[in-house]
């Protein structure tokens, strides 16, 4: 129960539980709260500094989610998610994330680039400053934004909540590394080649980019043609 992770200030916007939550969860998918460990609710409230109420509430949650395992009279275990979990959910998401991003190269409405610049910027600033909180947040909301553009809010909800079981158990260690701030500026990237009309470039990016959750992000080296 020794680990330490980041926590980012708990907003008013949402309820303390939701908050409580995306936290945690943004801690238990980048590896900051490891598989395997044990965290107590008393525990993870003094870090936060609210009452134990909200975190257990939460914690059970997560649990419902498969992220957390309810040990008895100990607290809550880290489930972990094997190999193959992994590169099913990246095979799965290969399928549709990159073929959309061809397919609204040159389509999205001028005016909707300022607040997609500005969600991409977050990301990128996120990342700068190490919270990994704000930047899987940021990171969500940002593609959620781009493929409501598809105007299909079912293939929009598959694919967050495709996201949000994805584990990244090595973005933690990339804390202030190149490999973090180049996988943040692809976004970025992404949103030019959109832009630009360029949906060969703009497809091709997106199936770099979700292979991180197998190389950088997974805490492994990619191979050269993943990362240029």
């Amino acid at each position: 129960m020794s680990s330490q992770f980041t926590v980012t200030p708990i907003a008013p916007a949402s309820s303390l539980r939701e908050r409580v939550e995306t936290a945690l969860a943004a801690a238990i998918r980048s590896g900051e709260m490891p598989p395997g460990e044990l965290f107590s609710a008393p525990t993870l409230a003094t870090r936060f500094g609210v009452s134990a109420t909200p975190v257990r509430e939460a914690m059970l949650n997560l649990e419902k989610r498969g992220f957390v395992e309810t040990v008895r009279n100990k607290g809550f275990r880290v489930t972990g998610v094997s190999d193959k979990d992994l590169h099913d959910i990246v095979e799965v998401r290969q399928l549709l994330e990159p073929p959309i991003a061809r397919r609204l190269a040159g389509r999205i409405p001028e005016e909707a680039y300022p607040e997609l610049h500005a969600l991409a910027e977050r990301i990128v600033d996120s990342a700068a400053r190490g919270s990994l909180t704000e930047y899987l947040e940021a990171d969500g909301v940002f593609h959620a934004a781009v493929t409501a553009f598809t105007e299909n809010p079912r293939l929009g909800e598959l694919i967050t909540e495709l996201r949000s079981q994805t584990r990244l158990p090595g973005l933690a260690g990339l804390l202030a590394t190149e490999e973090l701030a180049a996988s943040a500026n692809e976004h970025l990237e992404l949103l030019s080649l959109l832009r630009d009309g360029k949906g060969v470039e703009a497809e091709k990016l997106m199936h770099r980019h979700i292979a991180h959750v197998i190389g950088w992000w997974a805490g492994r080296p990619e191979a050269p043609e993943a990362t240029v």
